[in-house]
Parts: C-alpha cells; sequence; structure tokens
C-alpha cells in the first residue's frame, strides 16, 4: 500500500475485514473518536447543496446516509452486505421522515457506475483511504459531478509525520484494546484501520492530488482536536 494505491491483494483483504467491522461499526467509531464523528458527519451534510442528487461513495452500513435529509440520495459500496445492512436502516429513516426512498448500488470508486453530470454533489466519509486507487476515484467523482458541483472527503488527519506517529499510536493502543474487548479476540478486522492509516497521505498529499485531477477551489480544514481531515473541491462550470 502507498499513499496513492492499494495492493489487489490487500485490497480483496480490506474488504474482508470492513464487512467484519459491520456489526460494531459505529460503536468502534464513536469511542475512536471521543464521540466527535457525528459533529464531522454533520459538517459534510452542512457542505452540500440545499438540494439536487448527491452521491456517497464508500456508504458502509449507511452511518452518515441515515441522517442525510431529502434529496436524490445514492449510495454506493464495494461490499453487498454493507448495502444490505445501509439499505434497511436508511430507508426506514427516510420512510419515517416522508423522504423518497434512497437508491443503493454495488461498484467501486474507481468504476462509478454513472453517466457523466450526473450528481450535484459527491461525498465520501472514513472511505477514501480504503480506495483501491485513490487518483482515479478521484477522476470518477469530476467526471460524474454537474459543472459547479462539490466534492466532500472526510478522513483520518495527518498533518506531517510527527502526527501520522500519534494517530497510529492512538489507533494501535486505545482503539486496538477496545475492538479486542469487542471481539475477545486479539484478532479483529479493525486491525486494518491502524493499517490503512499508516499509507495515508498527508492533509497537503491529497489537496494536491484533488488539484492534479482537475478541481478548483480545492481547500482542506484539519477538524479539532486533530483526528480528522475535511478535504473540499469544486468542479468548474
Amino acid at each position: 500500500m502507498d499513499t496513492e494505491t492499494i495492493g489487489k491483494e490487500d485490497w480483496e483483504e480490506l474488504q474482508r475485514n470492513l464487512e467484519a467491522t459491520i456489526p460494531v461499526y459505529d460503536r468502534v467509531n464513536r469511542v475512536a473518536t471521543f464521540g466527535q464523528v457525528s459533529r464531522w458527519r454533520r459538517m459534510v451534510r452542512n457542505r452540500l447543496p440545499e438540494e439536487g442528487r448527491i452521491l456517497e461513495i464508500g456508504c458502509g452500513p449507511g452511518s452518515f446516509a441515515e441522517d442525510v435529509l431529502g434529496y436524490d440520495l445514492v449510495c454506493l459500496d464495494p461490499i453487498p452486505e454493507m448495502l444490505r445492512v445501509a439499505e434497511e436502516r436508511v430507508n426506514s429513516a427516510r420512510s419515517g421522515r416522508g423522504d423518497s426512498p434512497a437508491t443503493f448500488v454495488h461498484g467501486k470508486a474507481e468504476e462509478l457506475p454513472f453517466e457523466d453530470s450526473s450528481f450535484d454533489a459527491v461525498c465520501t466519509l472514513f472511505s477514501f483511504r480504503d480506495w483501491y486507487d485513490k487518483r482515479a476515484g478521484i477522476s470518477e467523482a469530476l467526471r460524474v459531478l454537474k459543472p459547479g458541483g462539490v466534492f466532500v472527503i472526510v478522513d483520518p488527519a495527518k498533518i506531517n509525520r510527527l502526527h501520522g506517529f500519534l494517530g497510529w499510536l492512538w489507533m494501535r493502543t486505545y482503539v486496538s484494546l477496545y475492538a479486542r474487548m469487542l471481539y475477545r479476540s486479539e484478532t479483529h478486522p479493525w486491525k486494518w484501520l491502524t493499517k490503512t492509516y499508516v499509507s495515508f497521505g498527508t492533509t497537503k498529499d491529497y489537496v494536491r492530488m484533488i488539484r492534479e485531477q482537475g478541481f478548483s477551489e480545492v481547500e482542506a480544514k484539519v477538524v479539532f482536536p486533530g483526528m480528522a481531515t475535511i478535504w473540499q473541491g469544486r468542479k468548474s462550470n
């Protein structure tokens, strides 16, 4: 693995481990972020346009999409079981609010099964670091966005080498200990959280990459207490 790609065998193993996290996905995320994950998701929702068609890449079990009000919402994930769990969870919530059902699509960020210029916004939350090929995925997000559309990413922050080491230490000790307690085993799928973080680039690496793939107005914000970064770019008119 490197800052741009994940090897085929590693990526396939990662998908199997991600599927195994489903039963405790939200619980571990809350503990790992001191409950900040809900605030970060809200910050992404606040960056979406007021209306339109929204794509979430890597929707997981629906933790973000469940609270997206309105919109023509499309959720994509490469893991069928994630989609099954998310569809039941998200559309139950949307039905209770009177929103139209979201659409759930099996697919990868690098090969989005959608037409050009078909979304007003594309977002991905805690999935970007798991993409098989980040440059290809960013290019696909640009392709499917309408002119003026916004692209938003949130993922663990790594400001520099020291900050990255502290993040690794946090995941390697506290998060791993909690996961071991939940799974009652030293072999648990959350070890991959640490593994993908180690190879993840810095905040500046991905600002540069998003610009190089054709986005304008690219900016990044490291969110207090320095555990996450929100990147944003716009497709030129």
